[in-house]
């Protein structure tokens, strides 16, 4: 992060103090937590509170964490992300797991990035694939219509840090969704019709396509299904939910599809309606935003120790590793250590080997960082308690580029004058990157069936959209086929 690019996004971030705000909370000692590695990162302003001399900001630092302000990090409150919700300002002052960390990063109503930050870019039209000569072509059209885009949205109001992303329902409009409601029609009569109607909840819905290209099909399609079809979309994000209330409201009424849509703004984590009946949950590039823990081993010792997230008067990040591990972090390894037959691990290896390296000078005793999903862990578990006659239908990235050091590492990225930035570490200025994790599903496909009792079987992008997709229709001149060949670092986890 010490480029002149990232030098110039952090100078902008913090030109402009936040208030110093205080938490209520419980008091962890630090005394007992083990500090092999720590991260921070710094703004440009004169000396401040908690700032000793010989720290001089915008040049490159030690990982070290600051043991002379041990005492001084014990006096502050340990906080989660449901108690900043209500807060307006970045907390100071206080620790917290590195899960709820991310959690208030990428969630708070009031600075979360999902909050205030994401434009999910809309590429009008569908796409002509059968009019093109090649993928490239596609590749082509895609990048003139994404400038375009921004250049109205600048025209309009311009802005250096708009978060500007995309998805495949958007990309792939309306085929994508067309092959979901494929499965969704398919799978319903099979099981459920007529006996029962066809519920659908989405979670994460964005811009609302997926939505309404499942309605359009089903309605053009399978008119006696669409008769008996309801879509609830459960939408964390106040903006989004604005979004879908306004103009997808419109739309869905000029479609004809006023009668069957309810748009709830709520987190998943809150729901507290028991649905009884049976449902499909449609989970579509989320789990990758679902807050994680990090956990490093002792290699001597093998035990782990969880992360925590220190955040000085400054707004300065600082980690450091506890021994004692949180009920869910715990719950998360017993739930996988019963399920899973085996899984990448930081200890993996010779025992002599990992035991060689930590008496390497000025090596730390301690492993590398892994993160573990313990909020998709309780999703599971929500879906198990409060959908029990669910039928999930995921998809999500396996595999991720320029990812942070670790197992399971996520992506931290921002971007600054359409330009995508990425960093090394997950302690960045909260509600300005996105965090994204790749999700394991050799490891959670055996979870959900653990915690839910439901079998699931994992699709490679490509491979479910071969059999689902009206392939034709994304097939250019010379037999490429987007639809298949991008997104192959992508699966598809559904319940069977």
């Amino acid at each position: 992060m010490d480029s002149p690019l990232v030098a110039q996004l952090f100078r902008q971030l913090f030109s402009h103090r936040a208030s110093q705000c205080l938490a209520r909370g419980g008091r962890p000692a630090l005394a007992a937590a083990r500090i092999p590695y720590h991260q921070r990162r710094g703004k440009a302003t004169r000396l401040g509170e908690g700032e000793t001399t010989r720290e001089s900001r915008w040049t490159p630092r030690r990982n070290v964490f600051p043991h002379e302000r041990t005492e001084e990090f014990e006096r502050y409150p340990m906080v989660t992300s449901d108690m900043l919700r209500s807060r307006r300002e970045r907390p100071r002052r206080v620790k917290m797991l590195l899960r709820d960390f991310i959690e208030d990063s990428l969630y708070n109503p009031n600075y979360g990035y999902f909050s205030k930050q994401v434009v999910i870019f809309s590429p009008g039209d569908p796409f002509d694939f059968n009019a093109m000569g090649s993928e490239h072509d596609f590749f082509q059209q895609l990048r003139h219509r994404y400038t375009s885009f921004e250049d109205e949205l600048d025209y309009r109001e311009p802005n250096d840090l708009r978060q500007l992303w995309h998805t495949p329902t958007e990309l792939f409009s309306p085929y994508y969704g067309e092959a979901i409601a494929r499965y969704l029609v398919e799978d319903y009569k099979y099981n459920f019709y007529p006996y029962h109607d066809l519920n659908i909840y989405e979670m994460g819905a964005g811009n609302g396509t997926m939505m309404l290209n499942i309605l359009d099909f089903i309605r053009d399609v399978h008119p006696e299904v669409y008769e008996r079809t309801k879509y609830r979309i459960i939408e964390i994000s106040s903006q989004l939910a604005d979004l879908q209330q306004k103009g997808l409201g419109h739309s869905a009424y000029a479609r004809g599809h006023a009668d069957k849509v309810e748009i709830v703004n709520r987190s998943i984590f809150d729901w507290n309606t028991y649905v009884s009946s049976p449902c499909y949950f449609l989970a579509l590039e989320v789990f990758d935003n679902f807050a994680h823990d990090a956990l490093k081993y002792d290699f001597e010792t093998g035990l782990p120790y969880q992360s925590h997230v220190v955040i000085d008067p400054r707004g300065e990040l600082f980690e450091y590793y506890s021994r004692t591990l949180d009920p869910l972090a715990s719950q998360f390894l017993e739930r996988r250590h019963a399920a899973c037959t085996g899984y990448p691990h930081p200890l993996q290896g010779s025992r002599i080997m990992q035991n060689l390296k930590s008496l390497v000078p000025w090596r730390s005793n301690m492993s590398i960082p892994e993160y573990i999903p313990t909020r998709l862990m309780q999703f599971f578990y929500m879906l198990y308690e409060k959908f029990p006659n669910h039928k999930l239908v995921s998809s999500d990235f396996h595999k991720l580029g320029d990812a942070v050091e670790g197992i399971n590492a996520p992506v931290v990225q921002t971007r600054y004058k359409r330009q995508m930035i990425p960093v090394s570490t997950p302690l960045v200025h909260q509600g300005y990157f996105d965090i994204l994790f790749p999700t394991d599903f050799e490891v959670m496909e055996p979870m959900y069936t653990a915690i839910t009792g439901r079998f699931a079987r994992t699709y490679l992008h490509e491979d479910f959209m071969a059999g689902r997709a009206d392939i034709g229709e994304t097939t250019t001149k010379n037999g490429d086929n987007p639809l298949l060949s991008w997104y192959k670092n992508a699966s598809v986890m559904i319940t069977v």
